[in-house]
């Protein structure tokens, strides 16, 4: 396992597979523009998030949210002189992968992009990279926080809660540089979990998936070391919401205790699954940590700079204090 600088550095030496550099110092000095797209995006952190990484670099760029449920304003938007990238969100990260010049194997495997950034062709016409920072947020969140749990993790199955958008970020991050073993996948409808593994089969993932849908199942399995959890904060309802809580129960009350990442942190961070985490004895992460580090690598990317110049505690900071208001 790498250090931290070590695998965000990788991050940005492995985007000049796809061109040259596309930021010199003197675009670090011009008044520049990066956005994010999507829609519904009232309560999203990410504008403050990035303008704090920005005043953090001193680089004069900008982050505003293009919010619209019209794909069609996608290219135009982001091929404006001014732009050195975007992020994108629900519901268009599978829809842009197409209008992107290439995507990177993460992007490829997850099946979604959130990001774009940009590198220049042999050409020098500017190419527009489509990838996935998601599945870098959970790696960093654990890396950067419990190095410990994560080294003891190798070789160990894994576990995902849901199936949701991060779900697939998840399952890419535990098995391709997490060492997960195996990751058990644990949610209220079944044919969700078939259709994650079918897509995943199909994109070339080789990692193994083992659909856990029963406590007699679970009762036969090894502890998971690492847990993500993917469902949004609400109290189970349905059979299917039930037995998943149920299967989880099952798992995190063992003897043997590992490191959970609760994805879901708004509208408050300490929600009920990490609660059930804490009481039964895991070491918790909250998600606004892999919200910080899936932006942090993103601006890795658009600015070219080393993860050092970045002040992550000042981000780290404005997002608790953020949620604690809202």
């Amino acid at each position: 396992m790498g250090s931290a600088s070590h695998t965000e550095d990788e991050t940005l030496a492995a985007s000049f597979k796809f061109g040259t550099s596309f930021v010199d110092a003197s675009k670090r000095e011009t008044p520049l523009r990066t956005f994010l797209f999507g829609y519904k995006l009232a309560r999203t952190l990410a504008p403050l998030l990035h303008s704090t990484l920005f005043d953090g670099i001193s680089v004069p760029w900008t982050y505003k949210v293009h919010e619209t449920q019209d794909a069609s304003e996608f290219l135009p938007a982001l091929k404006q002189s001014d732009i050195v990238g975007c992020a994108v969100t629900m519901p268009f990260k599978v829809k842009m992968m197409s209008a992107v010049d290439d995507v990177t194997n993460e992007g490829r495997v997850i099946g979604a992009i959130n990001t774009v950034f940009l590198r220049k062709a042999p050409d020098g016409s500017t190419r527009y990279i489509g990838t996935n920072t998601d599945c870098v947020g959970v790696r960093e969140a654990f890396q950067q926080n419990y190095p410990d749990i994560v080294q003891r993790a190798q070789g160990k199955p894994a576990m995902v809660v849901g199936a949701g958008g991060a779900c697939r970020a998840s399952i890419y991050a535990l098995s391709e540089w997490l060492g997960a073993s195996q990751i058990y996948l644990v949610n209220r409808l079944d044919d969700e979990v078939e259709s994650i593994i079918d897509s995943l089969k199909e994109s070339g993932f080789t990692g193994q998936l083992v659909h856990v849908n029963s406590i007699e199942q679970a009762a036969a399995l090894e502890t998971p070391v690492l847990v993500v959890g993917t469902v949004p904060d609400f109290p189970p309802q349905s059979p299917g919401e039930i037995l998943a809580r149920e299967i989880s129960n099952h798992f995190l009350n063992r003897p043997e205790k590992g490191c959970i990442l609760e994805m879901c942190y708004f509208p408050r961070p300490r929600t009920e699954f990490f609660e059930l985490g804490i009481n039964a004895g895991w070491t918790m992460i909250y998600g606004t940590e892999a919200m910080i580090w899936q932006g942090v690598a993103q601006q890795i990317l658009w600015s070219e700079l080393p993860i050092q110049n970045f002040k992550l505690t000042e981000a780290k900071e404005v997002i608790a204090k953020a949620l604690l208001a809202s």
